[in-house]
């Protein structure tokens, strides 16, 4: 199995991210988390999506930290500073979930609040389902578990479309771009004809010094690592059950979904208002779905909610903690 590297130079100087690195050795590929606060505290799980990592999480981590918690931030396989394995075929949802999983139990983490977006959901929420004992909330944000009835919206099926042969992503990411263009833009530091449109038509870009800070912290990952480097990122959206079951996990998310919604843990919805993939509207009805759970919107937030608007986050999760 052909085990890929990024250098530890691609990720000197990042912008408000100075955690120290931690690693976890997993049948010989090394996965990196974040561990930040006291080792007795309240564990905060922090799990990230595609084509994030830990750096997500810089703006949440000392706001929990100061709040009393030790925040755990692991970097899936394939992404951050974790290891890149060049095969596809090595990437699943079952996986990535049994990576997670062996991290929980070597650390022995207890007492977990979970906080989970993106692919963070099924591969997080997994966690409670398979090891209740372990958790005492959760914090679901901007994500779904795969069920029956779950109406993948149109933004959700483009997705798989463009990073499938011929299309934008699978063509273009590393040739033309990088991970980082996309989650500058995502976040709302630049404009599409300003990033993405720019750099696919080979014209000058520009960003501000904030922006090229954000897109070289996503980019740093897969910078020197070729094509092979990506190979993570792209496996993700082709994991999506509605394009692919088998690889997606689809029948055991489905048993997670039931799991969640009857759960009596308290359960905190935050959701970024402006996401078209897992929309405001998606959000409101799994929250109607666990009838004691509460819900807050960030106004403004879209996708990645955790990197624009993380104090945010914290604050309504703090004052619900409070007022429980």
């Amino acid at each position: 199995m052909k085990v890929l590297r990024t250098p530890d130079s691609n990720f000197a100087d990042l912008k408000d991210f100075p955690f120290q690195p931690n690693y976890f050795e997993n049948d010989g590929v090394r996965m990196h988390y974040l561990d930040e606060g006291p080792a007795d505290a309240p564990v905060a799980l922090l799990m990230h999506g595609m084509p994030s990592w830990s750096y997500l999480y810089r703006y949440m981590i000392p706001a929990l930290r100061t709040a009393g918690y030790r925040c755990v931030a692991p970097d899936h396989i394939g992404f951050g500073k974790s290891d890149k394995v060049a095969d596809p075929e090595w990437y699943n949802i079952e996986r990535h979930t049994a990576n997670i999983t062996r991290l929980v139990q070597h650390l022995e983490l207890q007492n977990i609040t979970l906080f989970v977006q993106d692919w963070g959901g099924p591969t997080g929420l997994a966690q409670y389902a398979q090891m209740p004992e372990r958790f005492s909330r959760l914090v679901i944000m901007n994500t779904w578990l795969h069920h029956a009835e779950y109406d993948y919206s149109p933004a959700i099926q483009q997705w798989i479309t463009q990073n499938l042969p011929g299309g934008i992503f699978r063509d273009n990411i590393p040739e033309k771009t990088n991970w980082g263009t996309l989650m500058a833009m995502s976040t709302g530091r630049v404009t599409p004809p300003q990033s993405l449109m720019a750099e696919l038509m080979g014209t000058p870009t520009e960003y501000s010094d904030y922006a090229a800070a954000v897109k070289r912290a996503y980019d740093a990952p897969f910078l020197g690592l070729g094509d092979e480097g990506v190979t993570g990122p792209r496996r993700f959206p082709l994991s999506i059950p509605f394009h692919d079951p088998i690889s997606g996990n689809a029948v055991e998310q489905e048993k997670h979904f039931a799991f969640v919604n009857a759960t009596q843990l308290p359960v905190h919805f935050i959701w970024g208002d402006s996401d078209g993939v897992f929309t405001l509207d998606w959000g409101k009805k799994w929250h109607s779905l666990i009838p004691h759970s509460t819900f807050d919107v960030m106004e403004g937030a879209a996708h990645f909610l955790q990197d624009s608007h993380g104090a945010e986050i914290v604050t309504a999760f703090l004052n619900r903690t409070a007022a429980a």
